[in-house]
This record gives C-alpha cells, sequence and structure tokens, in this order.
C-alpha cells in the first residue's frame, strides 16, 4: 500500500502538469484504483491458468499492477510474468521507478508499433481514449492496414485509438487468455464499432459486458459512458449466451441479463441490454427516414465570431444583406414553436443573424470597408480554425435550405421524457449543427403542398415519438447525457406518418 500510495501521488502530480487538451489529445484518462482493484479480481477469477503472464498495453502509472499484486494473494495464483508498455516518458519514468524492482517489465514504446516479446494469458488495461480527429491520416492509414493484416478486419476512419489497441494486442495472447478491456461503451452503437463487435463475436469468446451507470461516471475528466469488455482467446463454433450486466459492479450489477450470440448478431443496439429485451422483427415498420432526408445544421467555424446579435450588427455598421437569421443553440431555445415575422425572422429575442456572404475578398476590401474591417479582425485567429483553414475562403459558409421541422439531437431529459426536442420552425431562420434538420420527402411533401396546415400533425407526430424509441436507436455518454446521429434518427419508427402521407 505505501507503493499504491506513492503511485496514486505520482499520477496526480503528473496529470496535474498537464492541461486537460493535452491529455485528451493523448487520451490519458487514469484508471481509479478501487475500479482496477474490482477488474483485476473478476479477471483473475476467469483465468484457469495459476501462472499469470499479464500485459498492460498502456501502463500509465501502474494502476492495474498495483490491483494485481494486491488482489492475487488468497487466489492460489502466481505472477510468473509480467510486462507493461508506456509511450509517455513521465509515466514511463514514474512506473519504472515504482515497478520495475517489483517484477514488472517497463517498456518504453508505442503499443502500436511494438512486436510481441511471447503470448500473456491477462490483458486487463484501460487503453487510451484517443477521438480520431486527434489521429492524423497517416496515422489511420497506418493503424487500419496493420489492423486489416493481422485481424482480417476492416475498420472505418472514424474509430478511436481504443479499437486499434483491442484489434493489434491479438497477437499477444496465449491460447485461452482472459481480456478485460475498459473502454468507452459507444462502441456498441456507433457505425465504426462494428469492427469491435466482429473482433469479439468472431475471432474471441464475448464473455461478458459490464457497463457503468453513466449518471456515476468512473472518469472525473472524461465525459464517456464506460464499460468493461470481457473476452477468452478462443473460438466458439456453437451459439452461445453473453452476460450483460449494468450499474453497481461486477458482483453485484443492478441488472444482468444473457443474451444469445446470434442475437447479438443482428441487433445494431448492444446497450439496449440488459434493460431490454432482444427485439422481435415483426414486419416492416415506417421509419422517420422514410419520410424525410436528415442533415446536420450547418458548421460555422467559429459561433463567436460569425453569429452575431442585431445590436452589433448595427454598432458595427454593417450591411445586413449579408446575413442571416438564424436560431440561437437548443440550450438558449426556450420554445419548441417558432413563430415568424413578417420579414421571416423568427418571433424570440434577442435576433441571432448569421454572416454569409460569397463575396470574394478583392470586392469586400473595394466596396464594403466596414465588413472588412470586420473580417479582418478574424484573420488572426478564426481564419486559421479547423473548418475555416480548409475551406476556399475561410469565411465562406455551408448552405443550408429552410426547414420546419428540426431536432436538437442531444440532451439528457427527464425520466419518461424523450431526451431530444422537435420543434417546429415556421420562420425563415436556419440552425448551427447543434440541430439536425428534417427536410420532407416527396411524399410527405406532397401532402404538406396539398394543405399547407398539415405540418402541425406532422409536428405532432413526430413529438409523439416515445423516449424509448429514441433512446433504442441513440447512444448515451457521461453524466446522462443522450444523443441521436442523423442515421440513428433515420432509424426511428414512426409508422403514424404513414397515415399523414395517405390523406
Amino acid at each position: 500500500m505505501d507503493l499504491e500510495k506513492k503511485r496514486e501521488q505520482a499520477q496526480l502530480d503528473i496529470d496535474s502538469a498537464k492541461n486537460i487538451e493535452a491529455r485528451r489529445k493523448s487520451g490519458q484518462f487514469a484508471t481509479p484504483f478501487p475500479l482496477a482493484r474490482e477488474m483485476i479480481s473478476y479477471g483473475l477469477g476467469l483465468l484457469d491458468n495459476n501462472a499469470v503472464s499479464f500485459l498492460e498495453p498502456s501502463l500509465g502509472t501502474g494502476t492495474f499492477f498495483s490491483a494485481l499484486i494486491r488482489e492475487i494473494f488468497g487466489t492460489g495464483k502466481t505472477i510468473k510474468r509480467a510486462a507493461g508498455i508506456e509511450i509517455d516518458p513521465l509515466y514511463f519514468n514514474s512506473a519504472m521507478s515504482l515497478w520495475n524492482t517489483e517484477g514488472l517489465h517497463v517498456y518504453h514504446a508505442d503499443f502500436t508499433h511494438a512486436k510481441p516479446d511471447g503470448r500473456y494469458n491477462l490483458i486487463i488495461t484501460n487503453p487510451p481514449y484517443v477521438r480520431h480527429h486527434y489521429l492524423s491520416q497517416e496515422e489511420k492509414n497506418y493503424l487500419g492496414n496493420r489492423a486489416k493484416k493481422e485481424t482480417g478486419i476492416d475498420i472505418s476512419g472514424l474509430a478511436g485509438l481504443y479499437c486499434y489497441f483491442i484489434l493489434l494486442s491479438h497477437k499477444w495472447l496465449a491460447p485461452g487468455a482472459i481480456c478485460g478491456w475498459l473502454i468507452p461503451s459507444e462502441f456498441m452503437d456507433v457505425n465504426y464499432g462494428t469492427a469491435i463487435k466482429e473482433y469479439v463475436l468472431n475471432h474471441v469468446h464475448l464473455l461478458r459486458i459490464h457497463r457503468y451507470n453513466p449518471d456515476d461516471s468512473k472518469f472525473n475528466d472524461a465525459l464517456v459512458s464506460s464499460c468493461v469488455v470481457w473476452f477468452k482467446n478462443e473460438i466458439i463454433h456453437t451459439d452461445y449466451e453473453v452476460e450483460f450486466s449494468y450499474g453497481g459492479t461486477h458482483d453485484t450489477p443492478l441488472q444482468s441479463k444473457r443474451i444469445k450470440k446470434s442475437s447479438l448478431q443482428s441487433e445494431r443496439k448492444w446497450t439496449r441490454f440488459p434493460e431490454k429485451e432482444v427485439r422481435l422483427i415483426k414486419g416492416k415498420h415506417a421509419t422517420i427516414g422514410d419520410f424525410f432526408t436528415i442533415k446536420r445544421g450547418l458548421a460555422t467555424g467559429d459561433n463567436h465570431f460569425f453569429i452575431l446579435e442585431q445590436e452589433k450588427i448595427k454598432e458595427l455598421g454593417l450591411d445586413m444583406t449579408f446575413f442571416k437569421p438564424i436560431l440561437p443553440s437548443p440550450r438558449k431555445l426556450k420554445t419548441n414553436y417558432i413563430e415568424s415575422n413578417v420579414d421571416g425572422t423568427p418571433k424570440i429575442e434577442p435576433h441571432h443573424y448569421l454572416l454569409d456572404c460569397r463575396l470574394t475578398e478583392p470586392e469586400i476590401q473595394k466596396n464594403h470597408p466596414a465588413l472588412w474591417k470586420y473580417l479582418q479582425s478574424g484573420v488572426e485567429k478564426t481564419s486559421h480554425k479547423y473548418l475555416c483553414k480548409n475551406r476556399k475562403t475561410w469565411f465562406w459558409q455551408e448552405q443550408r435550405q429552410v426547414t420546419r421541422f428540426l431536432c436538437s439531437y442531444m440532451g439528457r431529459g427527464k425520466k419518461g421524457s424523450a431526451p431530444i426536442r422537435f420543434i417546429l420552425n415556421l420562420s425563415n431562420a436556419i440552425v448551427t449543427n447543434s440541430y439536425l434538420m428534417l427536410y420532407p420527402k416527396a411524399a410527405l411533401q406532397e401532402a404538406i403542398l396539398k394543405n399547407p396546415d398539415v405540418i402541425f400533425q406532422i409536428w405532432n407526430e413526430l413529438k409523439a415519438i416515445g423516449s424509448e424509441e429514441i433512446e433504442d436507436e441513440g447512444r448515451v455518454y457521461g453524466g446522462g447525457l443522450k444523443k441521436i446521429e442523423p442515421k440513428e434518427l433515420a432509424n426511428v419508427i414512426c409508422d403514424r406518418l404513414r397515415m399523414i402521407c395517405a390523406m
């Protein structure tokens, strides 16, 4: 315990020396020691072999090895060999000073480039949670090609680094090895998680997925909903059951259910388990995607610079012809019914406008000096932001047509109420990418042309969609935040819209 206290202090010192953005780019979110002990204890119980060969692919300061030393006593097992790999020199040096004399071989290396130094029968780890946009295209190409070569699995470029860690660890596994991966539960719902699902269903024996309550995040500094995926390095050719548990701990979960592998192969959303039953296919349901084309709102590149209130526009002497009305973020929008003024602006205060000028810089400099002056104030910072610097002209905006139907695609929602809001927009205001925009397809558009008032009926049918239907297709993040992407919203069942099209 003296060593563990030193490790905890070292972890705190290193984390404090790094700003949170740097740690996010590196995916450095330390595992709390009690959680590491819980996982190690459970993993040791699954392992048949009494001679433990332990590998930690993203060692950090050695939380899991510390837990292993603590938990192995009284199990009848001994540590035959232990190794940890760490890319960050600060964590590596800390782990070396703590554990190298305690039997842990510490390697300063990048696990995704490392070659196996043997086979291990116990891997329990919290791999780096690095989101895909922090990976260069060169890194993605290397990781994808290597994962394909070693497992035969294609992986999406939208996958986070932890997905590659799982696939690239396969060659390190001894026959019958037990693996426990503490990862974001989002892989169970998103398209890029398909590669991980394929791996755990077809390349190993998936034993259990324990998902922690997102309202009780295991990490203070990472807004993710966490789960632990357990599998054994063996292939079972017959159908078998996988345990899905939720909340509490591994030993005392709040809910638990066993789901057949065959059911998992046809289910898109694994986070519905264990709370819900396997979905039965009962004929063809109509979905929102049958009636709407769904797009994100536009991404400005810098809302603070490009979205201005009317008073600010007047103060700067800018020409209103270069501005379009735009709704505030869903968080600031207090109504789901947007009425329109005569000029098409929304009847909400204050009025917000998007700077949307398609003129060239020489034209603006020559003919619109006030606008030119304002744009120059954004050259130093805004023009260098990611979206802006990748445009043909840094201040040219994406184009979106106005639609009457909007959706706030992210929210928490009270129990029993839908986590997202459907909004009827009677104004000519467009929206940012904090909304989804629903454009009626031909059949629904024809019904609206016949009777414009039918938009209210459509809106009511969208609002009547239950929270369960939304959550079945969406995903959950740390702190209970719920989110639904365009393709997921398109899969939400909404049979009653058929009747409107038939009118």
